[in-house]
């Protein structure tokens, strides 16, 4: 018997047990069984090599799920608020991310421009427009609303360099929007925020800036001060860094959802829905944008994968510093594992169907471009 099959099984006979104790209220038991049926299939997805990518999100969705039923456990640890490890967290996954990045990941600004400016210029007017206008649509609560808006001006996220690999997409291109858009968010951030969510919340603008500033500028320079004055001694780093980096998303994510486990049940279905519509408008618009502007095939999936991907995790170290982690705080929580999804699922189709021309476009006198694809692939590390 394959392994996948195994696995296939589990899951299956777990969703079955969770059905019954759901229809029979037996909800004691009801986060266990549903973490089990989420284990077994991303074991069982393991097995693929084009579901393998999923995996990890149904991980974190196992223990978010012990998180919607038993969110005493993930608030406080004796008199400790685990709240308190969101910024650190995040600032070690960022330190990860400037410990991957060179000086030559700058430059790549002049030997791209028009792309990079363009696929930045498009991240930072589609998503924060698109999120105040589901915030709107839907009729949120004014905080609930914010956290839609607040996700859609955060920068790039990391993972968009991954799906864009997978999607035969311009890895170049996709490693610089998100640097690019990362480092100007102490700025772009605060601004659209002040613009956009003023209206349903109080925003400290220079608050903000600070709030980015050490959770993603100061780390970030930091790893990337490490990555030149001791690169190649630690190399066992570059191997933990991204187990770090999956581990402390996970474990954001389940204190977020414990922290806003009532005002979830509440608009739990409804935000979902304004989040795959944030996260598939983001791709859609991404795409046409970059089409319209005549881009080769390769730089319209980039572009549409770092528009509709966002940074999840600065969005809620924003909502903690903002105070309203229980409520702005819900919308990143969603985006984050609903974005790993459908990026996936994404870059799977698109791997499947390359660009045309693709092989020709690889021959043609693109030195300068294949020169940074290989600089870039150092930031996938073990993904």
């Amino acid at each position: 018997m394959k392994r996948s099959t195994l696995f296939y099984g589990l899951s299956a006979l777990f969703l079955i047990i969770y059905i019954v104790l759901a229809l029979q209220q037996r909800h004691e038991w009801g986060g266990w069984i549903l973490l089990l049926f989420f284990v077994s299939l991303a074991m069982a997805f393991r097995q693929h090599k084009l579901l393998k990518g999923l995996s990890y999100t149904l991980m974190v969705m196992a223990v978010v799920s012990l998180a919607m039923y038993y969110p005493w456990h993930f608030k406080t640890v004796g008199d400790f608020k685990l709240s308190g490890l969101i910024i650190p967290l995040l600032q070690i996954i960022m330190f990860g991310m400037g410990t991957e990045l060179s000086l030559k990941d700058f430059a790549n600004v002049l030997r791209m421009p028009k792309g990079i400016i363009v696929g930045v210029v498009c991240h930072y007017v589609i998503m924060p427009g698109v999120g105040f206008s589901l915030a709107k649509a839907f009729n949120f609560p004014p905080e609930i609303a914010a956290g839609i808006i607040l996700v859609g001006c955060c920068p790039s996220g990391l993972a968009s360099n991954v799906m864009c690999y997978l999607a035969k997409g311009n890895l170049a291109l996709s490693v610089s929007v998100t640097t690019i858009s990362t480092m100007v968010a102490p700025f772009l951030t605060p601004l659209l925020m002040r613009l956009l969510g003023g209206s349903f919340v109080d925003i400290d603008f220079w608050g903000m800036v600070w709030d980015i500033t050490k959770i993603v500028i100061i780390p970030t320079a930091a790893g990337l001060a490490f990555h030149y004055l001791v690169h190649g001694k630690f190399k066992w780093l570059d191997k933990a860094m991204p187990l770090v980096s999956m581990g402390g998303i996970a474990v954001i994510l389940t204190i977020i959802t414990a922290a806003g486990r009532d005002n979830l049940v509440k608009v739990g279905a409804l935000l979902l829905i304004a989040t795959i519509l944030h996260n598939v408008l983001g791709y859609i618009m991404g795409y046409w944008s970059a089409r319209l502007m005549r881009f080769h095939e390769r730089d319209c999936r980039t572009i549409a994968l770092e528009v509709g991907m966002q940074n999840a995790g600065l969005a809620s170290g924003l909502a903690l510093a903002m105070g309203k982690l229980t409520t702005a705080g819900l919308a990143p929580a969603i985006f984050g594992p609903v974005m790993n999804i459908t990026g996936s699922s994404l870059a799977s189709w698109w791997h499947n169907h390359p660009p045309e021309g693709d092989e020709a476009t690889r021959q043609q006198g693109t030195e300068a471009t294949s020169e940074i694809g290989i600089e870039a692939k150092r930031h996938l590390g073990n993904e």
